[in-house]
């Protein structure tokens, strides 16, 4: 292909590793005014750099960005003032970054069940804001491929599901694992999968020893670690070719 022709790339989990995201862009010589990229949710918790992430994610012309669940919770900070999660399970990195760019003076201390705030919900950046709010559940592009945080529950009709299966179930990906070796439950009906490929983020591979992206049938995971020990990924969908960052632990440590 031709470096001038446009081209389609999907991303695992960032998790606030700004360095990991800027490697991945350069490395894939990725054209912010040309190229499309598909992010598949959870740009926040994790590293403290969630700030700098959207920033360079907002630069991008073609961006379809999915939602993941650690995004669910920093949206319902910016539309009720109150962090689902208490600020856990990495939120404090988000508040942290959020605090040093738009509250330097800011203040957060630790109680018994999370964090408390000098935080404004109003002090976040309306096209930061506004990111989060366009976060699509899932994308389904011409060629019949889904793009999704999570997955789904196959045993349910795939446009019919609670909001939360789409950046939670995990059952989609252990199923197919199962599935590829002969074992699990869902093997008979593999062949009523309604989509060409599909591509997820969520659950690390580093779950299994790896920081390179697994396929299992048709399913391609590129959650390779970001928010773990692992690393950042970002691969051509048509060519399956894919760029790595350094391992986490060595950008920040």
């Amino acid at each position: 292909m031709d470096r001038n022709d446009a081209r389609t790339f999907v991303m695992g989990d960032i998790h606030g590793a700004y360095k990991a995201l800027v490697q991945c862009l350069a490395k894939s010589q990725f054209n912010y005014e040309r190229d499309t990229l598909i992010q598949l949710g959870d740009i926040t918790d994790g590293q403290d750099e969630v700030f700098e992430c959207v920033e360079e994610l907002l630069k991008i012309k073609n961006l379809i960005a999915i939602k993941g669940n650690h995004d669910v919770w920093f949206k319902s900070f910016i539309d009720r003032g109150q962090h689902a999660r208490s600020w856990n399970f990495g939120g404090i990195a988000t508040l942290r970054s959020y605090l040093r760019h738009m509250q330097p003076n800011g203040i957060y201390t630790e109680e018994r069940e999370g964090y408390s705030t000098s935080l404004r919900a109003t002090s976040i950046p309306y096209a930061h804001a506004q990111l989060f709010q366009r976060q699509k559940l899932y994308y389904i592009d011409a060629k019949d491929r889904l793009f999704i945080h999570a997955g789904y529950d196959r045993g349910m009709d795939f446009y019919g599901q609670p909001e939360d299966n789409y950046y939670f179930d995990r059952s989609l990906w252990m199923d197919t694992l199962w599935a590829q070796k002969g074992e699990g439950r869902g093997m008979p009906h593999w062949s009523k999968e309604p989509f060409d490929e599909i591509f997820i983020g969520h659950t690390s591979t580093t779950k299994w020893g790896v920081d390179q992206p697994m396929t299992a049938f048709n399913i391609t995971n590129v959650d390779t670690g970001a928010g773990h020990k692992g690393r950042l990924t970002i691969m051509d969908v048509d060519s399956k070719e894919y760029w790595q960052s350094s391992p986490i632990p060595v950008l920040y440590h």
